[in-house]
């Protein structure tokens, strides 16, 4: 049973805010930053996991450090969207660890992919011998991040939420 969101309170928010900063605060901390004695927080955090506030939790690598100096957007068109192709596709997709997000979208493409590789050709080689191989892909279109501005995955929670 999940809570409605009207069903949190500043505590609840707070902890996922603090969380989302570092995901490796012990209880102990977590307790002390809310004012809250340990027990209480702890039962805190395995309701806000239970109902599916808080998916999981993971260490954020960097990208460059690891060897991966191209990120780019794809985009992915369809002839026809008729039977197994899109299903198979996404399905595809799910095993790709080179494809770090997909989003099935309105609009000019069907699907939009976020993609590392090492280098450029590293990135054409990708492109040729595994998304042209996918079910159901007519097009793609490709642009590269010249600079990363912002990445982050932190929603907008607790003091810093405008909602």
């Amino acid at each position: 049973m999940n809570l409605p969101k009207s069903d949190l309170d500043d505590v609840d928010f707070t902890l996922m805010a603090l969380l989302q900063k570092d995901g490796r605060l012990s209880n102990a901390k977590l307790a002390e930053q809310v004012a809250l004695s340990e027990t209480p927080c702890w039962r805190r955090l395995k309701r806000l996991e239970a109902d599916g506030y808080i998916e999981g939790y993971q260490a954020v690598l960097s990208r460059k450090k690891l060897g991966y100096g191209v990120l780019a957007f794809v985009q992915i068109g369809f002839g026809s969207h008729i039977g197994e192709a899109p299903l198979r596709f996404e399905e595809r997709v799910q095993a790709i660890p080179e494809v770090l997000s997909c989003h099935n979208l309105t609009g000019e493409c069907d699907y939009l992919l976020q993609v590392v590789a090492e280098d450029l050709e590293a990135f054409g080689v990708f492109v040729r011998d595994v998304l042209r191989e996918l079910p159901g892909v007519s097009s793609i279109r490709s642009s590269l991040s010249l600079r990363e501005v912002k990445m982050s995955g932190r929603l907008p929670v607790g003091p810093e939420a405008r909602c």
